[in-house]
């Protein structure tokens, strides 16, 4: 009887640590489920790590931030099936991708006007996207 108790009271707590280590996700980065407030908070991050000054000394935390937030809102919306057809998430996924290749080749060089300007524009497409819930 020992024994049972014991296995059982080691099979309660593997599983409620489980699950609280699963109810964690990503409320951490700031994803909460909802794709149009997630995707519209990303964007505005990205753009306030995108147009800070090269001499600010938060730039690097913004955009370690910013890499967190891109790999945590990729890996919770790559497999949802509702929005993965929809034009803004794609046009955002086009735009994340372009990001994190620049963070992930050029991690000490600031974003290049080119590229912000084409992000920009994705930007711009995606909240439109948005507006007209696709």
């Amino acid at each position: 009887m020992k024994r049972f108790l014991s296995g059982l009271l080691a099979l309660v707590m593997v599983v409620s640590i489980g699950l609280t280590g699963c109810a964690a996700g990503d409320s951490a980065n700031g994803i909460s489920g909802n794709y149009q407030a997630d995707t519209l908070a990303l964007v505005g991050s990205l753009r306030n790590a995108i147009t800070m000054a090269d001499s600010d000394p938060a730039k690097r935390a913004a955009q370690a931030d910013a890499r967190a937030k891109i790999n945590s809102y990729a890996s919770h919306y790559r497999r949802d099936t509702r929005v993965a057809g929809l034009n803004s998430y794609t046009t955002m996924r086009t735009a994340l991708n372009s990001l994190a290749a620049h963070y992930s080749a050029y991690p000490n060089r600031p974003v290049p006007e080119k590229l912000q300007k084409r992000l920009e524009t994705e930007f711009r497409q995606v909240e439109a996207a948005l507006n007209r819930g696709a």
